[in-house]
């Protein structure tokens, strides 16, 4: 089992993070991390803090000569704006912004003031889970499985990938486009979207789709409910700061159609079991059935607005109006590799449930071993039987 933790806030030295129960062998590279964390900092949409944070991971423990040793691994990432908050005095913030967990992480902790909340649930603490998430998706490679995810939509602009093309060429596309959008109209349309909400002094959301090739059938379970993979999937986008719908495959269109014309059926191919339609994204009773995953995240617009809106003073007790904190106009195109992340992550936490190991030669072992779905291999009695219980 493994699991991640990160600490730090927004304005404070560094973030760190931990992430234990990998097994040792696999090759983790800064380089590799901080290319996720790159990604994460394009600068359409973004404001002030971009041009402050040049993010790098530093590993501190847990990977010797870029190897895994099995250990935890600590990752830690400097926060350069933190020279610019040190010696400051910091005026009071009385005044949540709706939208944000300001009034109700107020209440729940019993703050003396709004920053100490959002320090903590402020969307800076992304980077270091995009910094964790790379890690696993290092690993996933080595089993041929690649992950990459683009923006679907900004604003009332949406594109759709009709045909799945190669990952790589995909993530080409995507990491070349100012909105992480592989289409240069739709693109171009997305950009002119967010100069206009900047011009109006206001912000905007979207959606991101993320996309893993190579993931062998039978991860996750239907067995209990807290082991289906894709309810899993679900559960770690909708943690990640302003996602308010999650959608696994076409979801959403599937369910105004017919049973006969969503079901992804099955046909032959030499020998194996294939699919002709990929509507489920990728799954079957929350388990994995060797197509593309293909999850997509909805993603509100950003709760601190240039434009003030109806808010209330809990110094005061009076209504008033919000006040201006630093902030994006839309995060949506920078926001990608964080759910690659995270989707790598959940993925690597269901292989290794699978394939079990305390080292990469145990684990390469048990994943050729993964069922490929050959009709050969399902032995079937085919016989009439009962269903008995010892009850009596």
């Amino acid at each position: 089992m493994i699991r991640f933790l990160t600490a730090g806030e927004s304005h404070g030295p560094e973030l760190t993070g931990i992430i234990e129960g990998l097994p040792a062998g696999f090759h983790v590279t800064k380089d590799y991390i901080d290319s996720f964390l790159k990604r994460r900092q394009k600068s359409l949409g973004s404001g002030g803090r971009m041009n402050i944070e040049s993010d790098e991971v530093e590993i501190t423990s847990g990977v010797i000569n870029n190897l895994t040793t099995g250990g935890p691994i600590t990752l830690k990432i400097k926060n350069n704006d933190w020279k610019n908050w040190k010696d400051k005095d910091i005026e009071p913030y009385v005044v949540p912004r709706p939208g944000h967990a300001d009034l109700i992480g107020t209440a729940k902790y019993n703050s003396s003031d709004i920053r100490l909340v959002l320090e903590r649930s402020s969307a800076r603490e992304t980077a270091m889970r995009c910094a964790l998430g790379a890690i696993a998706a290092q690993i996933l490679e080595t089993f041929e499985i690649n992950i990459c995810g683009y923006v679907s939509s900004i604003g009332k602009v949406d594109y759709v990938q009709e045909k799945i093309i190669d990952l790589q060429e995909l993530q080409s596309k995507v990491t070349e486009s100012s909105v992480s959008c592989p289409d240069e109209k739709s693109g171009k349309d997305m950009e002119n979207e967010i100069l206009e909400a900047r011009k109006k002094k206001d912000t905007l959301g979207g959606s991101i789709t993320t996309i893993a090739s190579g993931v062998p059938p039978t991860l996750g379970s239907f067995v209990h409910w807290d082991r289906k993979l894709d309810a899993n999937l679900a559960r770690i986008f909708m943690s990640i700061q302003s996602v308010k719908a999650v959608e696994i495959g076409n979801g959403i269109e599937a369910s105004r159609n017919f049973g006969t014309d969503v079901q992804d059926q099955y046909v032959l191919q030499d020998g194996s079991i294939k699919k002709e339609s990929n509507n489920l994204g990728g799954f079957e009773g929350g388990m994995t059935n060797g197509e593309e995953i293909i999850v997509k995240a909805y993603l509100k617009p950003i709760s601190t607005t240039l434009t003030p809106i109806k808010s209330v003073n809990l110094s005061s007790k009076g209504e008033t109006e919000t006040v201006y904190e630093r902030s994006d106009t839309c995060a949506v195109p920078r926001a990608v590799p964080i759910f690659e992340s995270a989707m790598a992550f959940e993925i690597l936490r269901n292989l290794l449930l699978k394939t079990g190991g305390d080292s990469k030669k145990e684990i390469v072992k048990n994943f050729d071993s993964i069922s490929k779905l050959n009709v050969d291999d399902f032995d079937m009695d085919n016989q009439t039987w009962k269903m008995n219980y010892e009850t009596e």
